[in-house]
């Protein structure tokens, strides 16, 4: 059987996701993500009223115009997790494929969020729910198989592509956590027994963003001890302290939630996203939050929280805000350029539970962000944090456990590659052969 990948996104950049895999005449889509960065560089964009072929332009979301090329039917859009840069593109794209879009139970639901929200294009593919350890029929000879994986998102899954060939693993995104603080381990177990059963695996995509970075990630339970800390050492200062994260990180969010009550503050999650994540996850049964607790997304509701705060005291309160890349309509950046009623005084505390996404727009942003904080007095607290994806031990755990035939790296740029290239090397991959290193727009041809 023909197998045929298509380099669609993301591999020459952090964003914009999107993968095609052709076995004979069956093709599976991976992600159809979003490069934030390349909206918020531009001012007041709203892209739900935009049409695809100027994003594409931008460079916001994938080209996929290559898929014309590709010798096949669209069989299945398949979203690895809920982060934008995965997912931001369906509401733009998948209306072109007559195929179902399969997710697990939460990235199905910020998916629903995304194509309601849509409004240039009907997108009317129907949504397909599918668990971590199931598998889906795709034409006679391959199957689909989710294995359960561990992100800095509730739901994500490794998709797994079973053909004559051998088997076809699209590693983005994880890191291998045997102690998540919300959801199971990752399924180590079952990538053991991927690795050496029937042909093996033929191809592994692999997600680099950290591939140039020593060690291995620590755990999400690490990040929440080292949360804890931080906030109990705050426990008797009588001021402001403010809060913020990734909105789809919900295992941080619960645990800001929860230190907030222990140090005797109430909680209360401000901006757009902060409340469609959340509760997101509550509509699921993914996480339970008491009933009084604050979710404010709409500008006046928004406001009007701020005027609480500061009528009953900012001491008596934790607001857990968006902002934590810096970007220019988040709640925290307005809180930094005096454009809300929260006052931030000297020796208030802003805690960043949250680590730069190594992109330069992001980076300046971020900057600009902390210095405004400063400029009203205000302590950092800067990446309170553990990545959600593999450093160079934890992809070396990886290639030991799949033992793939062929490797294409993801997920980052050609200077984010060579941690994983020479890695990759060390075990015996040749560039040129059977270590593909690629760019957008191409089609790799595993097996003719």
């Amino acid at each position: 059987m023909e197998i045929e990948i298509a380099t669609i996104g993301g591999y020459e950049e952090v964003g914009r996701q999107m993968t095609a895999v052709r076995a004979g005449d069956d093709i599976v889509v991976f992600d159809m993500g979003l490069n934030l960065s390349k909206v918020l560089i531009h001012d007041n964009i709203q892209t739900e009223g935009m049409h695809s072929l100027d994003l594409i332009d931008m460079g916001a979301i994938p080209d996929d115009r290559i898929m014309n090329d590709l010798d096949g039917d669209v069989r299945a859009i398949v979203p690895t997790h809920g982060h934008l840069d995965h997912i931001g593109a369906i509401s733009k794209l998948a209306h072109r494929y007559d195929a179902p879009i399969v997710a697990s139970p939460y990235t199905l639901e910020l998916v629903k969020g995304q194509i309601e929200g849509e409004q240039k294009f009907n997108v009317n593919n129907d949504l397909v729910e599918m668990e971590a350890g199931e598998t889906m029929d795709i034409g006679d000879d391959v199957e689909l198989e989710f294995v359960n994986v561990t992100h800095s998102v509730i739901g994500a899954i490794n998709p797994v592509l079973h053909t004559p060939e051998g088997a076809v693993v699209y590693g983005l995104d994880k890191r291998i956590d045997h102690d998540p603080v919300i959801g199971d381990p990752i399924d180590m177990e079952r990538f053991r027994e991927i690795g050496r059963e029937g042909d093996g695996v033929l191809c592994y995509v692999e997600d680099c963003t950290n591939a140039n970075r020593k060690g291995r990630t620590p755990s999400e339970s690490v990040a929440r001890s080292e949360l804890k800390d931080v906030m109990q050492s705050m426990e008797d200062y009588d001021g402001g302290i403010v809060a913020t994260t990734f909105a789809s990180h919900i295992a941080r969010v619960k645990s800001l939630v929860e230190f907030a009550r222990d140090i005797g503050r109430e909680p209360i999650l401000l901006g757009r996203s902060m409340e469609q994540y959340s509760g997101a996850a509550e509509r699921i049964g993914a996480v339970s939050f008491t009933n009084d607790l604050g979710m404010f997304g709409h500008r006046k509701s928004v406001d009007r929280a701020f005027e609480r705060i500061m009528n009953e005291g900012k001491e008596n309160f934790l607001p857990i805000v968006t902002g934590h890349q810096g970007e220019p309509r988040a709640m925290l950046t307005r809180m930094g350029r005096g454009e809300t009623t929260y006052d931030l005084e000297e020796g208030d505390k802003v805690i960043f539970s949250a680590g730069i996404i190594p992109e330069p727009t992001n980076e300046g942003q971020r900057y600009q962000s902390e210095q405004l904080l400063r400029m009203q007095g205000a302590r950092i607290y800067d990446d309170v944090h553990v990545s959600g994806h593999l450093r160079q031990e934890g992809h070396y755990q990886m290639l030991d456990t799949l033992q793939p035939d062929h490797l294409i790296p993801a997920h980052q740029n050609m200077e984010g590659f060579s941690g994983y290239v020479s890695l990759a090397e060390s075990q015996g991959y040749e560039v040129g052969h059977d270590l593909h290193v690629t760019q957008n727009g191409n089609t790799i041809q595993i097996v003719e």
